[in-house]
Order: C-alpha cells, then structure tokens, then sequence
C-alpha cells in the first residue's frame, strides 16, 4: 500500500518530559499519514530528566521523523522565508514556550520556528501539556487564541483531582487539528463534556 504523501511540517517539542512519549506516538501518526517531519527539540527538551536522557529522546525524534533534529537558533531560522514546510507543531507545548510566544519572544528553537513561520503567514498547531493551564498559562494560551495563525490541539484536564489547574491536549486529535489549521480553521479547542483519554 502506498502512502500518499501530503507535504512537510516542522515538528517540534518542547521540556513536558512526561508527554514526549505521546508526542513521539502523534509524530508517528503523521507520518502514518504521509506527512514528511522536519524535528525540532527546544533547549529544555534536551535535557537529562527522570523519563530518559536527552539524547534518547533525540535520537527516537529522528528516527520517526527520519530526518536530523534541528536545535539551533540558526537551523530553525529560515523554515519560514524559504517555505521549507507548510506548518510548525508544537507538541508538547509547555507553559514556558506558551509565556515567550504570547510575549513575542523568540529566543530558543522553538519560539524563532514559530516566528519564522509566523512571518510568512503560516500555522502554528500548539498541543499544550502545562500543570498550570487553569493558572497562570491561561493567561497565555487566551492572548494566543487571539491571535492569527495560532491554532489549538483541543485540549482539556488531565487529572482533575490531582492537577486541578493541569491542561494536556488530546493528541489523537493532532492530525485533525492540522488539517484544519492548514484550511484557517480551529477546532473545537476545549474538550467539553469529556473525559479525556490519557
């Protein structure tokens, strides 16, 4: 069976160590589809946690994607003004990464890749995983949702009773939520009446 293949995005994560897993498993997914990966990893990203080294997570990056990480600010830079993909994922999407995009900062390989893409009018798909969703990142995620060319994996709480304020997208629903955002349309982004599937 051949795939058809549907184009390039850049696929970027971010220092939810806990979410990497899934986030490699929707990386899989999209290449499932027919998408070709550009990886990025954010500085964080590439740290030594608990839930492996950052090494291992780069190296299980870029064999999804098939294609070496981009980790510099230089690497990143010119995804946008040379068209190089159609969109930027960034799953997972921290609280960190939500602060500096709502404030317009663009100082690691994430941030600069958004702007890059930002700058030519492309989407930019966000899958939160953040413990203070219902806090202080709400803040951030609501000036974003203004904003154009913002787009939101639907997302809702991971645990409730432990992590009142925690908010962790649904990333079944990433290649959806790309689809739509390459036709200029969100998703529903919140999850309402659901229980999320984790």
């Amino acid at each position: 069976m051949t795939i058809e293949k549907k184009g390039c995005l850049a696929f970027a994560v971010c220092g939810s160590f806990c979410t990497l897993e899934d986030a490699l498993g929707a990386a899989q997914a999209l290449t499932a589809q027919g998408w070709t990966l550009l990886p990025i990893m954010s500085f964080a990203a590439q740290q030594d946690t608990r839930f492996g080294t950052g090494e291992s997570w780069r190296q299980r990056l870029q064999a999804v994607a098939g294609q070496p990480v981009l980790d510099t600010l230089q690497a990143v830079e010119p995804l946008g003004p040379r068209r190089l993909v159609q969109a930027l994922v960034v799953a997972p999407c921290t609280g960190a990464t939500l602060a500096r995009l709502a404030a317009g900062l663009s100082d690691t390989p994430v941030t600069l890749a958004a702007k890059s893409l930002l700058r030519v009018g492309s989407p930019v798909v966000l899958a939160v995983s953040t413990n203070d969703g219902l806090g202080a990142s709400g803040e951030n995620m609501a000036r974003l949702c203004q904003r154009k060319h913002y787009y939101f994996v639907p997302y809702g709480q991971d645990d409730p009773f432990a992590k009142p304020q925690s908010l962790k997208a649904d990333l079944a629903l990433l290649p959806a939520a790309v689809d739509a955002a390459l036709r200029g349309e969100q998703l529903q982004p919140v999850l309402l009446g659901q229980r999320m599937k984790m």
